[in-house]
């Protein structure tokens, strides 16, 4: 009876399979091979390329990443030398106020001053 059974089983699978082998063309079928084949290929093109590109940018990175480290170590260490000094600046020029109250003009009087042309500005 088992037999019997594997085979009702076995003859019904082929059928059902003969069934989806006529629902689709074989030349629609090749056709859909072929693409997936061309598109793979693209695909693995696209993949050497970009590995490729991803170890010279490795490369140019490992490159300029000691000279980054470098610049901005000095760019913090000058930020820090310029604070200092405007922090000086400023504690010399509240000095100078409370010394000479008139010795820095207020706002009115720096445009009065100032007659050099402005470069920004277009003409």
């Amino acid at each position: 009876m088992e037999q019997s059974e594997e085979d009702a089983i076995g003859a019904a699978s082929q059928k059902l399979s003969h069934e989806f082998k006529t629902l689709i063309n074989a030349e629609d079928l090749d056709s859909l091979k072929q693409l997936q084949h061309l598109i793979l290929g693209r695909l693995q093109d696209s993949n050497a390329v970009l590995s490729h590109f991803n170890e010279f940018s490795e490369q140019c990175f490992a490159e300029v990443s000691s000279d980054f480290s470098r610049n901005t170590r000095l760019l913090r260490s000058m930020k820090s030398d310029l604070d200092y000094i405007f922090q000086k600046l400023r504690s010399l020029k509240a000095k100078i106020l409370a010394t000479y109250p008139d010795a820095f003009p207020d706002d009115s009087t720096i445009e009065a001053l100032d007659q050099r042309p402005d470069l920004e500005m277009p003409h």
